[in-house]
């Protein structure tokens, strides 16, 4: 229990507050973010969008890579596939220089879906980023972009998790 104190810091802390707020923010925004994913017919969970964005991010990834890639056990990530596999969206192909490998690929099916959701997370984006003024728009997203580059450093040390 004090270790995870200890990582969240005080209220003494002049970080503190700045990552409370943060936090709050972050959460506006993930819930605008998963919100499209639910409205993407058919509907697909947080997981399954994880899955298809890093079979998309890297064609023919074997089933080992992609589980940890979005953080569960390999047999899960095999249950995942499987769903996945049955609505159309991935597919299984053997690799041409190893034939025990199976590599995954996103389908026709499955880049529309993930097109579809992008569409429609750009559309919530901007019905909230058209009640900003122009200054709070800029001001956004020279936060993010600093954000991105202190959470992704290019010598690759990211914070603890």
């Amino acid at each position: 229990m004090t270790a995870t104190m200890d990582r969240a810091g005080s209220s003494d802390d002049p970080l503190h507050e700045a990552s409370r707020e943060v936090a709050d923010a972050a959460e506006a925004l993930v819930d605008c973010w998963t919100r499209a994913g639910q409205n993407t017919p058919p509907r697909l969970s947080a997981l399954q969008v994880r899955a298809l964005l890093a079979v998309r991010r890297c064609p023919g990834v074997n089933l080992s890579r992609l589980a940890d890639m979005v953080g569960v056990s390999v047999p899960a990530g095999s249950r995942l596939c499987d769903r996945l596999e049955a609505a159309g969206f991935l597919r299984r192909e053997r690799a041409a220089t190893d034939r025990r490998e199976i590599g995954l690929f996103l389908t026709r099916d499955g880049g529309d879906s993930l097109h579809l959701l992008s569409e429609l997370r750009a559309a919530d984006l901007r019905a909230v980023l058209q009640r900003m003024s122009n200054e709070e728009r800029e001001a956004l997203l020279a936060g993010l972009r600093a954000y991105t580059r202190a959470a992704h450093p290019p010598d690759g040390d990211t914070a603890d998790r």
